[in-house]
């Protein structure tokens, strides 16, 4: 995860790649601490709640997230194309994801009627219910992590820092090699 030297190598090892740079435009050292800073907390955040639906819900995070956004879905459905681009990942991924709530009761899968290819994933009642059941703990642990740590002015900031990161990353153009399209 080292992303680049700096023009003064922190260790000896970094040397070498510090005299391959050439006209690199490498991140300056206080860069890199906010780099990997963000690296370490964003690991961090994942793993706390990951753990906690794990616990409380016998889920993952994704899991759990797809569950969210099915049921902010109208009538608690999406075609699961969809699916997988709102959560950012293959459809491959998100085909076993859904055969596993399946298996749990949470999600079943309809046919397309217009496209003989398309499905849907629906959440299902007994779904709808366990989200229920672990959303408030989720929401603590989500507020306990991150923004009671944070000032109401910290919290603005990261959501506005957030959203650029966001917009500059989500390509626009038709046609972009995206894994959630694959």
């Amino acid at each position: 995860m080292n992303t680049a030297p700096s023009s003064a190598p922190e260790s000896p090892a970094a040397a070498p790649i510090a005299a391959r740079a050439g006209s690199q435009r490498w991140l300056t050292l206080g860069e890199q601490r906010v780099w990997r800073a963000y690296l370490h907390a964003t690991t961090l955040l994942e793993d706390h709640l990951d753990r906690q639906l794990q616990r409380d819900a016998g889920m993952p995070h994704i899991y759990y997230g797809l569950l969210v956004k099915l049921a902010e879905a109208p009538r608690r459905r999406l075609r699961m194309t969809e699916l997988a681009r709102d959560a950012k990942i293959t459809r491959s991924r998100l085909s076993h994801a859904v055969s596993r709530l399946e298996k749990n009761g949470w999600v079943r899968r309809e046919d397309c009627s217009s496209d003989k290819r398309g499905q849907f994933a629906v959440l299902t009642d007994e779904g709808g219910e366990v989200l229920a059941r672990t959303a408030p703990g989720h929401v603590a642990a989500v507020r306990q992590a991150l923004f009671d740590r944070l000032s109401p002015e910290q919290q603005k900031s990261l959501g506005e820092i957030m959203q650029i990161v966001a917009e500059g990353l989500q390509p626009n153009e038709a046609g972009a090699d995206l894994p959630w399209l694959r």
